[in-house]
């Protein structure tokens, strides 16, 4: 076993062995909020606990999906979704009032969930990382494309840059099935086999 496979089971172990007190976090910050009867400022302080251990469940997920792509060990759960679909799914995500999307999509066999988490990934990266208050998605067939990506933004909207964890692991993803993620100008370009 190399070292990096080494290293990305490491990481997968890890991920898998904080779910379980995340959950017990979780649960209760959720059961504590939906349950009300606090005074302020401790409802306000449940709420964002709630919301922060949300947070960390998805980003334990996008480190332990990347553990596997770089270990080999990531095997797809293919589903039949729509291009457009997804897109929209994941504009939802982040406010429909940040990412509009148009266009045709298609049926696709893939990991829906995982791309569906990436695409999202890939929009609030463009947003946070180019200082946007908007981006537009156009979706023709199976190719998604995503204006504006500024110039500065571009190299870690690819996950050249390691400074977004969500695009740096969205890009592994296409790549792994068989897409492909690139910049022409000031929009980015993700194409899904």
């Amino acid at each position: 076993m190399s070292e990096d496979s080494a290293f990305a089971r490491l990481v997968s172990l890890a991920c898998h062995d904080l779910r379980t007190p995340l959950a017990t976090v979780h649960g209760f910050a959720t059961t504590l909020a939906r349950g009300g009867g606090l005074e302020p400022p401790a409802d306000r302080y449940v709420e964002m606990i709630d919301a922060a251990s949300a947070q960390l469940a998805e980003l334990i997920d996008e480190l332990s999906l990347v553990a596997r792509i770089e270990s080999g060990r990531y095997d797809p759960t293919p589903k039949e979704g729509n291009t457009l679909e997804l897109a929209q799914a994941a504009a939802a995500r982040l406010g429909e009032d940040r990412v509009r999307v148009t266009g045709t999509g298609a049926a696709i066999e893939t990991d829906t969930d995982a791309v569906e988490r990436g695409f999202a990934a890939l929009f609030q990266s463009a947003l946070r990382h180019g200082g946007l208050e908007t981006v537009d998605v156009v979706v023709d067939g199976t190719e998604l494309t995503v204006s504006r990506v500024t110039p500065a933004s571009a190299p870690v909207v690819l996950g050249e840059d390691l400074r977004d964890l969500g695009a740096a692991v969205a890009v592994r993803l296409v790549e792994r099935l068989g897409g492909a993620v690139s910049v022409d100008g000031e929009t980015l370009k993700v194409r899904l086999a």
